[in-house]
């Protein structure tokens, strides 16, 4: 009996196989196209809900990327979700989290509206928009499943892509190696991403030399071919109204015309009515996927003919992404200019280190988003012991290393000023960075700041900058409390210039904090022509001093935006002791300053978000020298010293030598980059509210702002209206650009 049921076993899976090897040979082709391949998803669903095996799958750009996740055994439903849940603006412009970009970054970088290459005093154009690093960090976490593979011949179906050797002309077959990377190479599509160096070649997308690859699959012994093609059609002279419409046209011409001869070598062609999509509606991806699911039922009953002589489909299981990964050791290669520990510490993991695959994600951006580097193209090499990963990567440094960078703004205090900045990396040693701002306008300034970046070890800071600007201002900012002018005089019309240069060390603790302590000089002079009588000819001098002083600043600062976030923690505290004086302070005794600020933001949905923000300060010792006191009002982002805004009050109308402030901003999105803003601003503030209790009472001060604001490439457009009930006044803020 056991020898029968043997018997029948083996003749029925002799029957299978050769059942099996009896059915036609199935491929599927993908066009390259954009986001207009999100209709291959569509044709995948519905190859699937038919039960049709396919054999072999050949792609180009985003024919390869769909093509090789289905290989790689995803199915069309699965896909689907996966980049439904993608931001495309991120994923495609190569937008890191704020979070992962250094604090030196944070702080500098964020305020310029063009970057450019400025080699040899020669500005340039960066070769593309996007480094495509998000693309890779995206195919490699989605192809783990598959990582140890290197021949696509034994992925769960067959696999190949095409892509372009720039320096050549020549077309190549990818169908070894690293899939993230042959996949990556395929759909760098010139101008938008960075062209993918692999070995001794330089691969550009596969769609500039063949965006159709039927020949080459038909080669591959298919007996039917499935084509899908999601390629422009020609445009009619009404459509081709700017440069990107006509060159694109001109491009179109070559593989148009190549469709000619390579639409009837398939077997069957589906052509989804996309036109109206172009390569970039990435947002509209839902509706090119119903597109691509409507044109393969158009063609419904050839593809039900190729099921009735293929019975070997097996439906797929959903694909779980890894959750976590335990990396036992760490190879890095490509960091000529920047050592091992620089690399490790912007990675912020270490060897034997158990992590969630997001943390591992965010160490990757960590790294990338120092823009030192051009690429990073990592593997995660299973242990002997199965127990853990080898992390490998290659490091492509960035060659350029000085960049000229332009800003614009107006707001009420500094008036109009255009910004020109030059940085310079790599200037005395490999990982330093040097930036220097002229600000020119009716204030002129300038920023300096020389940072050595050693990441978890001690760093080195050097900052200078210069400011001034004229405005009426609280008139206890420049007189003492006991001046007997103050009996006439609630303002004072004044000039302040402040110069102030810093050298400090700063150490990153617990990944995320940044704890700096250094010295300091400062030259404060503060002027008025508002007390001048007949028989004065000089302006009357508040202040003309030179400060010394150390200080201890510690910053955590995680927002997601830095002006209109909807998540995020902030949190920077600040303590100066100033020990001597030298100038017009002849009085001068030795006095502390301590103040922080904290902040929280968080999302209702995604277009409401609340912004909730405290801050306080306070002198300890000495308080005669009043011009470093705390002064509140107006709207600015880039106050100095011991000034913040105050919405309700004209710039520093409320002065005091301790203070607490608490601020609720309602950002409501209504539309993308477009905000209305409503907060209000609650205060006490005057001498000695923590030893009084001042500061536990009830607010003193109140203000409340509706506004309105733009983001633009600029910076964001603002106009703000804010009303104090206390005084019964109103003021109108307006600003536009980034802040500097």
């Amino acid at each position: 009996m056991l020898v029968f049921v043997l018997l029948c076993f083996v003749l029925s899976t002799n029957s299978s196989y050769a059942q099996e090897e009896n059915e036609p040979k199935v491929g599927l082709v993908l066009s390259g196209g954009g986001a207009k391949g999100f209709a291959h998803i569509g044709v995948l669903k519905v190859i699937d809900s038919l039960g049709i095996k396919i054999d072999y799958v050949a792609g180009t750009s985003m024919g390869a990327i769909i093509g090789s996740l289905y290989a790689s055994g995803y199915s069309g439903k699965q896909l689907e979700e996966l980049f439904n849940k993608q931001d495309f603006d991120v994923l495609i412009n190569d937008a890191f989290p704020r979070a992962s970009k250094p604090f030196y970054e944070r702080e500098n970088a964020e305020k310029y509206a063009v970057s450019l290459p400025f080699e040899n005093f020669k500005i340039s154009l960066p070769s593309a928009l996007s480094r495509g690093q998000n693309v890779y960090n995206l195919l490699y976490e989605l192809m783990l499943p598959v990582n140890e593979i290197r021949d696509f011949k034994k992925l769960p179906i067959p696999f190949f892509c095409i892509t372009t050797n720039i320096e050549t002309g020549e077309s190549i077959v990818m169908e070894n190696g690293r899939l993230a990377e042959a996949v990556t190479a395929s759909g760098a599509l010139p101008s938008l991403f960075q062209p993918v160096v692999l070995g001794e070649d330089i691969l550009i997308d596969g769609g500039v030399t063949n965006n159709f690859p039927v020949e080459q699959l038909r080669a591959k012994g298919m007996d039917i071919i499935i084509g899908v093609d999601v390629q422009d059609a020609l445009r009619d002279r009404e459509s081709l109204k700017s440069a990107p419409d006509i060159l694109l046209q001109i491009n179109n011409f070559r593989t148009i015309n190549a469709m000619k001869n390579k639409a009837p070598l398939t077997d069957i062609y589906i052509k989804p009515d996309i036109s109206n999509y172009s390569v970039v509606s990435f947002s509209e991806g839902e509706d090119i996927i119903a597109n691509g699911e409507a044109a393969a039922r158009a063609n419904i009953s050839q593809l039900k003919s190729i099921k009735k002589n293929k019975n070997s489909f097996v439906e797929r299981q959903k694909i779980e992404l890894l959750d976590s990964i335990k990396i036992n050791s760490i190879k890095i290669q490509g960091n000529d200019h920047y050592t091992r520990s620089y690399v490790l510490g912007k990675l912020k993991f270490k060897n034997d280190e158990k992590l969630s695959y997001e943390d591992f994600k965010d160490g990757i951006n960590n790294l990338i988003a120092t823009n030192n580097f051009d690429t990073f193209r990592y593997c995660l090499e299973p242990s002997k012991d199965n127990l853990g990963y080898k992390l490998t990567g290659e490091l492509r440094e960035s060659e350029t290393t000085t960049f000229l960078k332009l800003g614009i703004h107006y707001d009420g205090l500094y008036k109009s000023a255009i910004l020109a900045n030059l940085t310079k990396k790599r200037l005395l040693f490999n990982n330093d960075i040097a930036s220097l701002d002229v600000i020119l306008g009716d204030n002129s300034r300038y920023n300096f700041d020389y940072f050595i970046d050693k990441g978890f070890y001690l760093s080195i800071g050097v900052k200078s900058r210069y400011n001034q600007f004229n405005k009426n201002v609280n008139a206890l900012l420049a007189l003492e409390e006991d001046s007997p002018l103050l009996e006439d005089l609630n303002k004072i019309d004044v000039e302040l210039t402040d110069f102030t240069n810093q050298v400090y060390l700063q150490t990153i603790f617990r990944k995320d904090f940044a704890l700096r302590l250094g010295a300091e000089h400062k030259r404060l002079k503060i002027t008025s022509e508002t007390l001048i009588d007949e028989n004065q000819e000089d302006e009357v001098t508040f202040d003309n001093t030179d400060y010394f002083s150390v200080f201890g600043n510690l910053i955590f600062d995680d927002y997601d935006n830095p002006l209109f976030p909807k998540r995020g923690f902030y949190f920077n505290g600040d303590f100066h002791l100033y020990l001597n004086a030298a100038g017009l302070n002849k009085d001068f005794e030795e006095f502390s300053i301590a103040k922080a600020d904290i902040g929280y933001a968080f999302s209702f949905n995604n277009k409401v978000a609340l912004k909730t923000e405290a801050s306080g300060g306070f002198k300890i010792g000495d308080n005669s020298t009043t011009t470093l006191g705390f002064g509140l009002g107006g709207y600015a982002n880039n106050f100095i010293n011991n000034f913040q805004s105050f919405y309700g009050y004209d710039y520093l109308a409320l002065s005091g030598d301790s203070f607490v402030k608490a601020m609720f901003t309602l950002d409501y999105e209504i539309f993308k980059k477009h905000h209305i803003l409503f907060s209000a601003n609650y205060a006490n503030i005057e001498d000695g509210i923590f030893e009084t209790g001042e500061w536990l009472t009830a607010p003193d001060y109140s203000g409340y702002a509706l506004g309105y604001s733009l983001e633009t490439f600029l910076g964001p457009l603002e106009a703000k209206y804010t009303y104090s009930p206390d005084i019964g006044e109103s003021y109108w803020f307006f600003n536009l650009g980034f802040w500097f």
